[in-house]
């Protein structure tokens, strides 16, 4: 079974990752959590990589700082990767250009919020799987709902 595999830089990263693993529950997509770091246990990162090689996954990567945890599952996997930092106040944003500047050969798409990184990975997944295109469609459906019905509030009807 498909399945989104998120890897973690530190057990800080959590929250962030609780959104994801909401989203991808409300999917029923199994959501896996990890913690590996690139600068700290290579090895480690190398190793999640070879647990997941035969299986249909889309990784997504929290990392805040310099996120080269992005780049090197990216590097070193065939499976998609998305890249999706929590946002840090310390630097006034700037870590993220840590994720937006890759090297050659090397694309880790960047997604920003938990939510939205988790229906990134479905949709990448619903390449595959035709009954989460309606599941997608039906969770969008919901918020255009509420767009409707917040102009209908605002109007006095």
């Amino acid at each position: 079974m498909a399945k989104i595999v998120i890897v973690m830089g530190s057990k800080k990263d959590t929250d962030h990752a609780k959104d994801v693993k909401k989203v991808a529950k409300e999917f029923g997509i199994p959501c896996i959590l990890r913690i590996a770091s690139s600068h700290k246990t290579p090895e480690k990162v190398l190793s999640i990589l070879k647990e997941y090689e035969n299986q249909e996954v889309v990784y997504i990567t929290i990392a805040g700082r310099s996120n080269a945890l992005s780049g090197i599952i990216d590097g070193n996997t065939t499976k998609p990767v998305i890249a999706s930092p929590p946002y840090s106040p310390k630097f006034g944003g700037a870590d993220i250009f840590s994720n937006l500047r890759m090297p050659s050969g090397v694309a880790p798409m960047v997604v920003l919020g938990g939510e939205q990184s988790a229906l990134a990975a479905i949709k990448i997944l619903g390449l595959h799987d035709k009954s989460l295109l309606q599941k997608i469609s039906d969770y969008q459906k919901k918020y255009k709902e509420k767009i409707e019905q917040d102009d209908r509030e605002m109007r006095g009807g």
